[in-house]
C-alpha cells in the first residue's frame, strides 16, 4: 500500500528507532572516522533498516545516509537525509538521549520529516503542514512554549564559525544567564523539544547543507511556528555556514540574538 512521504518518514525512522533499542546497552564495534567522532555498529545496523525501507517504497529516490553516503538516482529531486543514531556518543556511553532522523527533501525544501525518541516512544513529524508528535498512535499538535526558559547550546565540532562565534561563551554571558537556563544535551532530540513547549530555544554553529543531523528537527520547528535563524538573525538556507537559532517565540529569538551579537565582527 502507497503511504504518503510523512508517513513513510516515521516508519522508516521507527524502523531504525527499534534498531537502536534492541542494541542498547550491548557490545558495541565502534568504526573510527575522524577527531573523537566515530559510529557504532548500532548506527550502520539501524542506517540500513532505515534505507530498506525507503527503497522499498521510493525506489527512484536518492537517499543521504549519515553513515553510507549518497545514492539512488534522485527522480524529480527527490532526496532522502538519514540520520541513523544522532548522540552516538551519549549512546554508546549508555546514555538514552539520542534521536532518529529522517527527512524528504525536494528541490531546496524539506517537504515530509520524522525525528524519533527511540525510549521515549515519541515520533515527532510533519508534513510541512501539521507539526504533530505521535504517542501510542495517538497525535497530538507540537505547541512552542518559553516557560521553561531551558536553552541548549550545542558545543560539538566542527565549529565553522569559530573565527567570531563559539557557542560555549554563551554559558557565561551574563545576559544570557539572566534570561535562560543553559543545558547540552548533545542530540538533535533539543531541537524538536522546541518545537514540543519542552525548551525555549537552540542555538547550534554547523554548517545545514545537506546536513541529516538538523533537517528534520527544522522543518518541525518551521511548521510548529518557532522563529528559526541563522547566528546573525538572517533566514536559514541550506548552502548557509552561520549556524543555527530556533526560538518559541519572538521574544525569546532578541535576546538570543543579542547575546549572539555580542561575539559578531564589526560590521
Amino acid at each position: 500500500m502507497l503511504v504518503d512521504d510523512a508517513e513513510l518518514a516515521m516508519v522508516a525512522a521507527q524502523a531504525g528507532a527499534a534498531v537502536v533499542r534492541a542494541r542498547f546497552g550491548t557490545s558495541l564495534q565502534r568504526f573510527a572516522k575522524s577527531g573523537h567522532d566515530f559510529a557504532t555498529v548500532a548506527d550502520i545496523e539501524a542506517e540500513k533498516a532505515i534505507v530498506e525501507v525507503l527503497r522499498t517504497a521510493r525506489p527512484d529516490d536518492a537517499v543521504i545516509g549519515e553513515e553510507s553516503g549518497a545514492s539512488g538516482p534522485g527522480v524529480a529531486g527527490r532526496t532522502w537525509l538519514v540520520d541513523p543514531l544522532c548522540g552516538t556518543l551519549n549512546f554508546a556511553a549508555r546514555n538514552m538521549l539520542v534521536a532518529v532522523n529522517v527527512a524528504l527533501r525536494v528541490g531546496a525544501d524539506v517537504t515530509a520529516s520524522a525525528t524519533v525518541d527511540p525510549f521515549a516512544d515519541e515520533v515527532f513529524w510533519t508534513d510541512r503542514d501539521r507539526a504533530q508528535v505521535r504517542h501510542a498512535g495517538v497525535d497530538s499538535p507540537l505547541a512552542p512554549s518559553a516557560e521553561s526558559r531551558l536553552v541548549d547550546v550545542d558545543l560539538a565540532p566542527p565549529h565553522p564559525n569559530s573565527r567570531w562565534f563559539r557557542a560555549a561563551r554563551l554559558l557565561a554571558d551574563d545576559d544570557f544567564a539572566e534570561h535562560f537556563l543553559p543545558r547540552v544535551v548533545s542530540t538533535s532530540l533539543a531541537l524538536v523539544w522546541v518545537a514540543a513547549g519542552r525548551r525555549a530555544g537552540y542555538v547550534a554553529d554547523c554548517e545545514l547543507v545537506d546536513n541529516v543531523h538538523f533537517a528534520s528537527g527544522i522543518a518541525l520547528c518551521q511548521a510548529a511556528g518557532c522563529v528559526v535563524t541563522d547566528l546573525r538573525g538572517e533566514p536559514v538556507r541550506s548552502g548557509g555556514t552561520t549556524g543555527l537559532v530556533v526560538s518559541a517565540d519572538p521574544e525569546v529569538h532578541a535576546a538570543l540574538l543579542a547575546a549572539i551579537g555580542k561575539q559578531l565582527p564589526p560590521g
